[in-house]
């Protein structure tokens, strides 16, 4: 399969750098200042899988679908120093983008850059992960192969014993309620979306074998040490839970 055609675009404004795929639509930020922190909100909660296993050496090996500006692959790289991280781009000049214009760092032995469709790296790769994190769109949002019940298959299929799949869910398109049902047949209803962001973002967990279980108490006392540790500020995300109603008898199931 060619990669896409359509233009790579980079911005900056008040202090923020964009990646741009032709057109106005944020595919990514970074701010100059802070490379290594997670500046958008929606990249922010895909994270929030930190709170849903316990802390230690999870997550041991991460697999990302889609790089844009590396916002991800960089947090991970940074603040989880014990996770191998795979990346599959289907745009080699999303690559290169990103380490020019993005600080992506330059590690082979910790950072493996496949460049290739997802939705048939998924199909065809024997690897197991304890998280997926799945965020990838064309110019006009469109998620394609990725966001197909096959897909959501082969993403069950690589997770271990304690994985979890993170994906970005436009909240506000039109097939949203559909991609989350396709998302939830292929767990078996081990499913959960998470409440929108003000971006429009809806995060979905998927979860298979050991079960998610975290108290209200657990999942604050868990966010305030992510933040302590790392910067990455979950506690909003707590708050649009509990009020969404997604906490039921004050616990996060999965």
């Amino acid at each position: 399969m060619p990669p896409p055609s359509h233009d790579i675009d980079v911005s900056e404004e008040a202090g923020v750098r964009y990646l741009h795929f032709g057109s106005d639509w944020v595919q990514g930020a970074m701010r100059i200042a802070r490379p290594w922190n997670l500046e958008l909100a929606y990249t922010r909660e895909m994270m929030a899988g930190l709170l849903l296993r316990s802390p230690g050496n999870w997550p041991r090996n991460a697999l990302l679908i889609g790089l844009g500006a590396g916002s991800l692959t960089k947090f991970i790289y940074r603040n989880l120093p014990r996770t191998h991280i795979t990346v599959v781009e289907i745009n080699p000049e999303v690559e290169l983008v990103a380490r020019f214009h993005f600080k992506l760092p330059h590690d082979p032995e910790r950072l493996d850059i496949h460049i290739g469709d997802g939705a048939a790296f998924m199909a065809e790769d024997g690897g197991q992960y304890d998280l997926i994190l799945v965020d990838g769109f064309d110019p006009d949002a469109r998620a394609g192969g990725l966001d197909k019940l096959p897909f959501y298959r082969h993403c069950r299929e690589r997770l271990t014993a304690e994985g979890l799949l993170s994906i970005n869910l436009l909240g506000r398109s039109r097939g949203f309620a559909a991609s989350a049902e396709r998302l939830s047949q292929a767990f078996e209803g081990r499913s959960l979306v998470f409440p929108s962001c003000d971006s429009g973002n809806a995060i979905a967990f998927a979860a298979v074998g050991e079960p998610v279980s975290v108290t209200q108490a657990e999942l604050k006392e868990r966010a305030e040490t992510i933040k302590k540790e790392t910067g990455l500020n979950l506690l909003p995300t707590l708050t649009r839970l509990q009020a969404a109603g997604s906490l039921a008898g004050g616990n996060l199931s999965l």
